[in-house]
Protein backbone atom coordinates (compact mmCIF):
# COMPACT_ATOMS: atom_id res chain seq x y z
CA UNK A 1 0.00 0.00 0.00
CA UNK A 2 1.39 3.39 -0.98
CA UNK A 3 1.55 6.28 1.45
CA UNK A 4 -0.40 9.48 0.88
CA UNK A 5 2.86 11.28 0.11
CA UNK A 6 3.74 8.68 -2.55
CA UNK A 7 0.30 9.11 -4.14
CA UNK A 8 0.71 12.91 -4.21
CA UNK A 9 4.10 12.60 -5.92
CA UNK A 10 2.63 10.08 -8.38
CA UNK A 11 -0.23 12.45 -9.26
CA UNK A 12 2.25 15.26 -9.87
CA UNK A 13 4.41 13.03 -12.09
CA UNK A 14 1.32 11.85 -14.00
CA UNK A 15 0.24 15.47 -14.60
CA UNK A 16 3.74 16.39 -15.76
CA UNK A 17 3.97 13.34 -18.04
CA UNK A 18 0.54 14.01 -19.55
CA UNK A 19 1.42 17.66 -20.19
CA UNK A 20 4.54 16.50 -22.06
CA UNK A 21 2.51 13.80 -23.89
CA UNK A 22 4.76 11.04 -22.57
CA UNK A 23 2.40 9.42 -20.06
CA UNK A 24 2.88 6.01 -21.64
CA UNK A 25 6.68 6.33 -21.68
CA UNK A 26 6.70 7.26 -17.99
CA UNK A 27 4.24 4.39 -17.37
CA UNK A 28 6.87 2.00 -18.74
CA UNK A 29 9.54 3.69 -16.62
CA UNK A 30 7.45 3.38 -13.46
CA UNK A 31 6.68 -0.30 -14.08
CA UNK A 32 10.42 -0.85 -14.50
CA UNK A 33 11.29 1.18 -11.38
CA UNK A 34 8.70 -0.68 -9.30
CA UNK A 35 9.82 -4.11 -10.54
CA UNK A 36 13.49 -3.27 -9.96
CA UNK A 37 12.91 -2.05 -6.40
CA UNK A 38 10.58 -4.95 -5.56
CA UNK A 39 13.09 -7.42 -6.98
CA UNK A 40 16.10 -6.15 -5.04
CA UNK A 41 16.20 -6.26 -1.26
CA UNK A 42 19.62 -4.59 -1.38
CA UNK A 43 18.24 -1.62 -3.31
CA UNK A 44 15.32 -1.27 -0.88
CA UNK A 45 17.79 -1.30 2.02
CA UNK A 46 19.97 1.36 0.33
CA UNK A 47 16.93 3.61 -0.22
CA UNK A 48 15.86 3.26 3.44
CA UNK A 49 19.34 3.65 4.92
CA UNK A 50 19.90 6.85 6.90
CA UNK A 51 23.66 6.25 6.70
CA UNK A 52 23.98 6.47 2.90
CA UNK A 53 23.98 10.06 1.63
CA UNK A 54 21.11 11.23 -0.56
CA UNK A 55 23.51 12.22 -3.33
CA UNK A 56 24.98 8.70 -3.36
CA UNK A 57 21.49 7.21 -3.57
CA UNK A 58 20.63 9.59 -6.41
CA UNK A 59 23.82 8.72 -8.29
CA UNK A 60 23.11 4.99 -7.94
CA UNK A 61 19.48 5.39 -9.09
CA UNK A 62 20.49 7.57 -12.03
CA UNK A 63 22.95 4.86 -13.09
CA UNK A 64 20.37 2.07 -12.69
CA UNK A 65 17.66 4.01 -14.53
CA UNK A 66 19.88 5.93 -16.97
CA UNK A 67 17.73 4.97 -19.98
CA UNK A 68 14.53 6.32 -18.44
CA UNK A 69 12.78 9.57 -19.37
CA UNK A 70 13.70 13.00 -18.05
CA UNK A 71 10.44 13.03 -16.05
CA UNK A 72 11.54 9.91 -14.17
CA UNK A 73 15.02 11.34 -13.59
CA UNK A 74 13.39 14.55 -12.36
CA UNK A 75 11.33 12.52 -9.89
CA UNK A 76 14.52 10.96 -8.51
CA UNK A 77 16.03 14.45 -8.21
CA UNK A 78 13.01 15.88 -6.36
CA UNK A 79 12.66 12.91 -4.00
CA UNK A 80 16.37 13.18 -3.16
CA UNK A 81 16.16 16.95 -2.59
CA UNK A 82 13.12 16.48 -0.32
CA UNK A 83 14.80 13.59 1.55
CA UNK A 84 11.96 11.27 0.44
CA UNK A 85 13.88 8.94 -1.91
CA UNK A 86 12.66 5.95 0.13
CA UNK A 87 9.21 6.65 -1.38
CA UNK A 88 10.36 5.90 -4.95
CA UNK A 89 8.88 2.37 -5.07
CA UNK A 90 5.55 3.59 -3.67
CA UNK A 91 5.46 6.50 -6.12
CA UNK A 92 6.12 4.12 -9.03
CA UNK A 93 3.38 1.74 -7.86
CA UNK A 94 0.92 4.61 -7.37
CA UNK A 95 1.74 6.04 -10.80
CA UNK A 96 0.98 2.68 -12.47
CA UNK A 97 -2.37 2.49 -10.64
CA UNK A 98 -3.31 6.10 -11.44
CA UNK A 99 -2.31 5.70 -15.10
CA UNK A 100 -4.42 2.55 -15.46
CA UNK A 101 -7.33 4.24 -13.70
CA UNK A 102 -7.14 7.24 -16.07
CA UNK A 103 -7.07 4.92 -19.09
CA UNK A 104 -10.02 2.90 -17.78
CA UNK A 105 -7.90 -0.23 -17.44
CA UNK A 106 -9.01 -2.69 -14.78
CA UNK A 107 -6.16 -4.63 -13.19
CA UNK A 108 -6.92 -8.13 -11.96
CA UNK A 109 -4.48 -9.31 -9.31
CA UNK A 110 -4.29 -13.10 -9.39
CA UNK A 111 -2.33 -14.89 -6.69
CA UNK A 112 -1.52 -18.52 -7.46
CA UNK A 113 0.75 -21.20 -6.03
CA UNK A 114 2.43 -21.63 -9.45
CA UNK A 115 2.75 -19.24 -12.40
CA UNK A 116 -0.34 -19.00 -14.63
CA UNK A 117 -0.19 -20.80 -17.97
CA UNK A 118 -1.26 -18.83 -21.07
CA UNK A 119 -4.46 -20.89 -21.33
CA UNK A 120 -5.37 -20.34 -17.68
CA UNK A 121 -4.54 -16.64 -17.97
CA UNK A 122 -7.00 -16.34 -20.89
CA UNK A 123 -9.71 -18.09 -18.85
CA UNK A 124 -9.14 -15.74 -15.91
CA UNK A 125 -9.16 -12.75 -18.27
CA UNK A 126 -12.52 -13.85 -19.73
CA UNK A 127 -13.99 -14.30 -16.23
CA UNK A 128 -12.75 -10.87 -15.10
CA UNK A 129 -14.20 -9.22 -18.21
CA UNK A 130 -17.51 -10.95 -17.44
CA UNK A 131 -17.39 -9.85 -13.76
CA UNK A 132 -16.46 -6.23 -14.42
CA UNK A 133 -18.15 -5.64 -17.76
CA UNK A 134 -14.90 -4.06 -18.94
CA UNK A 135 -13.01 -5.15 -22.04
CA UNK A 136 -9.91 -3.25 -20.95
CA UNK A 137 -8.42 -5.65 -18.37
CA UNK A 138 -4.85 -6.65 -17.57
CA UNK A 139 -3.69 -9.44 -15.29
CA UNK A 140 -0.95 -9.24 -12.69
CA UNK A 141 0.06 -12.70 -11.49
CA UNK A 142 1.75 -13.06 -8.12
CA UNK A 143 3.10 -16.43 -7.09
CA UNK A 144 2.65 -17.31 -3.41
CA UNK A 145 3.35 -20.94 -2.57
CA UNK A 146 1.75 -20.55 0.88
CA UNK A 147 -1.74 -20.69 -0.66
CA UNK A 148 -0.94 -24.35 -1.53
CA UNK A 149 -3.22 -24.43 -4.59
CA UNK A 150 -6.17 -22.68 -6.20
CA UNK A 151 -6.09 -18.91 -6.57
CA UNK A 152 -7.04 -15.55 -5.09
CA UNK A 153 -8.53 -13.05 -7.54
CA UNK A 154 -8.79 -9.35 -6.68
CA UNK A 155 -10.22 -6.68 -8.99
CA UNK A 156 -10.58 -3.29 -7.34
CA UNK A 157 -12.46 -3.94 -4.09
CA UNK A 158 -13.85 -7.32 -5.21
CA UNK A 159 -11.99 -10.40 -3.98
CA UNK A 160 -12.60 -14.08 -4.63
CA UNK A 161 -10.52 -16.49 -2.55
CA UNK A 162 -10.46 -20.03 -3.94
CA UNK A 163 -7.15 -21.02 -2.37
CA UNK A 164 -6.62 -24.37 -0.70
CA UNK A 165 -5.11 -22.55 2.32
CA UNK A 166 -8.35 -20.57 2.72
CA UNK A 167 -10.48 -23.73 2.46
CA UNK A 168 -8.28 -25.51 5.02
CA UNK A 169 -8.61 -22.50 7.33
CA UNK A 170 -12.41 -22.62 6.97
CA UNK A 171 -12.39 -26.33 7.81
CA UNK A 172 -10.20 -25.69 10.86
CA UNK A 173 -12.59 -22.95 12.08
CA UNK A 174 -15.55 -25.30 11.55
CA UNK A 175 -13.87 -28.05 13.57
CA UNK A 176 -12.96 -25.70 16.45
CA UNK A 177 -16.58 -24.47 16.62
CA UNK A 178 -17.86 -28.04 16.78
CA UNK A 179 -15.50 -29.03 19.61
Amino acid sequence: MSSRAAIRYAKAVLDQANEANIGEVVFGDMKSVHATIEGSKELRNVLKSPIIKGEDKKAALNKIFENNSEVTKGLIQILTANKRINLLGGVASSYVSLYNENKGVKVAHVTTAVPLSADLENQVLAKVKEMTGSNNVTIENKVDESIVGGFILRVGDLQYNASIANQLGALKREFTKAV
